[in-house]
């Protein structure tokens, strides 16, 4: 997964320049409910291609005018055999908040633990911390669709102000 060169085009179109998973994904996200990413810690930060993948992904979809994520519920789910994960964790949250996205939490912070599967289904509290994560998500998303039954209309969007501190 090739990373993020940072050449504007997906300003004109709304899709990444790089024909790949990046553009099929954004297709897919328009009719999306809400979002989980999950990652694997590799040195006390996410894998490089999710992080090359949600940087195209979430910046072009800033630059469409569909805003794919805007309002969409999303979860960052991360594991790890012992340590890096809180900072993993923070790093993926942080493409969902400024999209202004729900983040959905569990009862402690969304990871499990372990080198491998087997280890993860020994994880007894890293388990339940992902069935509470399902409940939530499934209880906001229920929740997103009785306000839209209802009538209670999205908040209203502010156009973006960006201040330079280079002067």
């Amino acid at each position: 997964m090739v990373g993020c060169t940072a050449c504007g085009g997906c300003a004109k179109t709304g899709r990444c320049v790089f024909s790949d998973r990046v553009n099929d994904f954004l297709d897919l996200a328009e009719q999306a409910d809400g979002f989980v990413f999950g990652s694997p810690v590799h040195y006390a930060s996410a894998g490089g291609a999710i992080v090359s993948f949600m940087d195209r992904a979430f910046f072009a979809g800033s630059n469409s005018g569909a805003l794919p994520f805007y309002l969409k519920p999303a979860a960052a789910v991360v594991s790890a055999r012992r340590a890096g994960t809180t900072a993993t964790f923070d790093q993926l949250n942080k493409y969902f908040t400024i999209s202004q996205m729900p983040v959905i939490s569990s009862r402690y912070w969304n990871m499990v633990h372990g080198a491998k599967p087997e280890d993860v289904a020994q994880d007894l509290e890293g388990l339940q911390i992902m069935r509470v994560l399902a409940r939530n998500m499934a209880w906001l998303l229920k929740c997103k669709e009785a306000g839209k039954k209802a009538g209670v209309p999205l908040p209203e969007r502010e156009e973006i102000i960006r201040t330079s501190f280079i002067r």
